[in-house]
C-alpha cells in the first residue's frame, strides 16, 4: 500500500518520495490518504505562547495605538505646563528648560521599549513563517488535486470516446446490413 502511495506522489510531484523535503512528504501523504491539510496556525503558536510573550504582544500592541500617542503627548504637555506654572509661581522648577530629567525618562522608556517590541516582532515573524509554510502546503496540495482532476477528466474523456466510436461501429453496421437488405 505505502509504495502506491509512494507511486502516487512520486507521479503527481514528479520526484522520487525519498528526495522529497518533509512538507512535500507530507502533502503527498495527505493526497494518497485523502485527508485535510487545512489547520488554524494562530491557534498552534497561540497555545505554546510564554507570559513573556503575551506580555511582549500586548506592550507592543497598545505602544502601537492612537490611545498610546495621545496619552503620551498629554503627559508631555503636562510635563510642560506644570514646569511653566512652578517657574511662574515660584521661580523655579523641578526640571529646567532644556528639560534633563524628561529627557531622562525618555530615553530610559525607549530603551525598555525596544527590547520588548522586538520581541514581539520577532514572534510576528515566527507566526508569518508558519502561516507561509501552511500556506505553501495547502496551495501544493490544491495544485495536485486538480492535477488529479484534470487526469479522471482526461480519462473520462478518453472512455467516452471510446464508447461513443462503439456506438458509431455498431450503428455503421446495422446500417450497412439494412442497406445490404434493401439492395437485395
Amino acid at each position: 500500500m505505502n509504495q502506491t502511495k509512494h507511486g502516487i506522489a512520486e507521479k503527481l510531484i514528479g520526484s522520487p518520495y525519498e528526495s522529497m523535503d518533509e512538507r512535500t512528504k507530507k502533502v503527498a501523504r495527505h493526497i494518497t490518504e485523502r485527508k485535510h491539510i487545512s489547520r488554524d496556525t494562530s491557534k498552534e503558536l497561540d497555545d505554546s505562547i510564554t507570559f513573556g510573550q503575551r506580555a511582549a504582544d500586548a506592550v507592543a500592541k497598545f505602544r502601537g495605538s492612537w490611545s498610546f500617542i495621545m496619552l503620551f503627548a498629554i503627559t508631555l504637555v503636562f510635563w510642560v505646563i506644570l514646569n511653566s506654572y512652578i517657574l511662574i509661581n515660584y521661580d523655579k522648577t523641578f526640571d529646567p528648560y532644556p528639560y534633563i530629567l524628561l529627557n531622562l525618562f525618555l530615553s530610559m522608556l525607549a530603551s525598555i521599549q525596544a527590547p520588548i517590541i522586538l520581541m514581539s516582532q520577532n514572534r510576528q515573524g515566527e507566526k508569518d513563517r508558519l502561516n507561509a509554510d501552511h500556506d505553501y502546503e495547502v496551495n501544493l496540495k490544491a495544485e495536485l488535486e486538480i492535477m488529479l482532476l484534470h487526469e479522471k477528466i482526461d480519462a473520462l474523456r478518453t472512455e467516452q470516446w471510446n464508447e461513443l466510436i462503439a456506438i458509431q461501429k455498431e450503428q455503421l453496421i446495422l446500417l450497412g446490413n439494412l442497406l445490404d437488405k434493401n439492395q437485395d
